[in-house]
C-alpha cells in the first residue's frame, strides 16, 4: 500500500479523503475507473460488490422501509376513519335519545355494540333529585368520585382492582381497563367529575398504558355532555 504521508507534513486522514472528495465532485468523472474498482461486500452475504451496487442495494433496503411506513400509515388512517365513523354514529344515538334517563342505559349499550367492548358500565352522581334513585345513580364511595374527579385524561391500563370494576357484570373478567371521567366541559379541565364510564375487556393488550387516548376523550366528553341533562 502507498504511504500517503509525507515526512514533516500532517497525516492524511480519512476525514481529509472524505472531505476532498465531498469538494470534488468531478474526481469520479476524470478517474471513472476507480469508482468501477470500488469492491464492498454486500449485506445479503459475503459476494463483493460494486460501490454503485452496494449503494443500489442500500437505496432498496431505504424504499422499502419507507413502503413499509407508507403502509402502516394508510392502515391507521383507515382504522382512525372507521373509529370516526362509529364515533359518530355513537354521538348521533344520543342525541337522539329524548328522555334523559335513558341515557346511561343507551352508552352502555352503544359503547358494547359499536366499539366491541365486551363490558361496559356507568355511573353518575350530583344528579337531579328526580333522578336520586335511579340504578346509575346508587352504588358509588366517596373515594370513587374522589379517584374519578382526579383523573384528567382516560386511565387506560391493567386492572388493579379499582372500585369501579364492580359497576360491571362480571368483573373478574376485566383485565385491562379504560376509566373515563365525566365532567363539564374538557375532560382535561378542573372540574370535579360528576360521572365515569368503564370500559373492560378481558384481553390484556385491549386497553394499555402506552395507547392512544384521542378518541377515549372525545367519547368522555361527548357522553359528559349528554349527561349534563339528568343534573337539572
Amino acid at each position: 500500500m502507498t504511504d500517503l504521508n509525507t515526512p514533516g507534513m500532517n497525516p492524511i486522514t480519512e476525514d481529509d479523503i472524505a472531505n476532498y472528495l465531498t469538494n470534488s465532485p468531478d474526481f469520479f468523472e476524470r478517474h471513472a475507473e476507480v469508482l468501477a474498482s470500488v469492491q464492498m461486500t454486500s449485506p445479503h452475504g459475503n459476494r463483493a460488490v460494486s460501490l454503485q451496487e452496494r449503494q443500489a442495494e442500500m437505496l432498496r433496503e431505504k424504499i422499502k422501509t419507507l413502503e413499509g411506513r407508507i403502509m402502516d400509515m394508510i392502515r391507521h388512517s383507515n382504522e382512525n376513519l372507521i373509529i370516526a365513523d362509529k364515533l359518530q354514529r355513537w354521538a348521533l344515538g344520543l342525541m337522539r335519545t329524548d328522555n334523559p334517563v335513558e341515557l346511561p342505559e343507551r352508552i352502555v349499550a352503544d359503547v358494547r355494540s359499536q366499539f366491541q367492548v365486551p363490558q361496559v358500565a356507568i355511573k353518575v352522581w350530583s344528579v337531579a333529585p328526580q333522578h336520586a334513585e335511579a340504578a346509575f345513580a346508587q352504588g358509588v364511595s366517596e373515594d370513587a368520585k374522589t379517584f374519578a374527579s382526579s383523573l384528567t385524561s382516560p386511565f387506560c391500563g391493567a386492572n388493579p382492582g379499582f372500585e369501579a370494576v364492580q359497576w360491571l357484570e362480571q368483573p373478574a373478567q376485566a383485565v385491562s381497563l379504560a376509566l373515563l371521567p365525566l365532567r363539564n366541559g374538557a375532560i382535561s379541565s378542573a372540574a370535579p367529575a360528576f360521572g365515569m364510564l368503564v370500559l373492560a375487556s378481558p384481553d390484556s393488550q385491549r386497553f394499555h398504558s402506552g395507547m392512544g387516548t384521542d378518541f377515549l376523550e372525545r367519547m368522555a366528553e361527548l357522553a359528559s355532555a349528554a349527561l349534563s341533562r339528568l343534573r337539572g
